[in-house]
């Protein structure tokens, strides 16, 4: 095998034709890999990852050949992959108002160019799931978000309406199956790349703690900031700590990380009713 990348979480290795995406325990906000790792992370997000394939695999194919085939030492935590060309966007769907999107609709009533209704506040419920991409920044820098108009200048129209309605049905599916298990999508990122034969494919991870804002549906009140299943703890925590959001890193406290840890196991043993050992 040979290691083409280590992202901030992630590392991808080549195994012939295919790909072995690894995830690691390290965890990453605002674009930098903390130092502290979170135990048994990296098995988490593959493992509700291939649940979420699973579910939605009706809607669009994976990128997922095995989740066995893999060497001993990722086993758990690696997926035998399909090679793609990556689409040069990051595909974002929101169903309620917060982070990110709040910020930029307090300063514009919209969210990357979609306007919306004024008097929302933090965790406002949206009228309809909005597709809200941002760019993918090189290594080291932040994404930003861009409008539709700015994903048609790169793909072309109708690869841009083919990203939007792929992202917005995944997010529906995914909001329903969730809200059934007493969980709440507030927005999720989805990564999409193409097959040799031109088949849109879903690749990286999906749905999970990382890439999702996960709320409990039981405790649900807009108006105010939601107790959250992801890693909105440890940014609450960065933030608190007065660290710049510039590498390197502070370490995280055992507290913060025994939390997120919680977290993680909590919300996958509600999606998937499996239980983690």
């Amino acid at each position: 095998m040979e290691l083409l990348h280590s992202g901030k979480v992630r590392d991808v290795y080549a195994d012939g034709d295919d790909l072995i995406l690894v995830a690691s325990d390290r965890i990453s906000i605002y674009d930098v890999a903390l130092p502290t790792p979170i135990p048994d992370k990296g098995r988490l997000l593959t493992a509700l990852s291939l649940w979420w394939f699973e579910q939605l695999a009706d809607l669009v194919p994976n990128h997922v050949i095995s989740a066995t085939d893999v060497p001993a030492e990722f086993a758990g935590r690696a997926i035998r992959c399909q090679r793609l060309d990556m689409v040069p966007v990051e595909c974002v769907a929101r169903g309620y108002l917060t982070g990110g999107g709040l910020r930029e609709y307090e300063r514009t009533g919209a969210v990357s160019g979609v306007p919306l209704p004024r008097g929302l506040g933090e965790a406002s419920i949206l009228p309809e799931p909005i597709f809200t991409p941002s760019s993918k920044a090189p290594m080291g820098e932040h994404d930003e978000p861009i409008t539709f108009a700015d994903v048609v200048d790169k793909v072309g129209q109708a690869t841009a309406e083919r990203l939007r309605q792929v992202t917005i049905d995944i997010y529906r599916r995914g909001a329903e199956l969730a809200a059934d298990r007493g969980i709440l999508i507030a927005d999720t990122k989805i990564e999409l790349g193409w097959a040799p034969d031109g088949t849109l494919v879903l690749a990286d991870e999906l749905l999970t703690s990382d890439s999702s804002r996960f709320w409990p549906a039981e405790s649900y009140q807009p108006g105010r900031v939601q107790f959250s299943y992801d890693k909105q703890y440890v940014r609450d925590w960065a933030t608190g700590s007065g660290w710049n959001k510039q590498g390197p890193a502070p370490d995280m406290p055992a507290e913060v990380v025994e939390a997120t840890r919680a977290r993680y196991v909590e919300v996958y043993e509600k999606l998937t009713g499996n239980r983690w050992s």
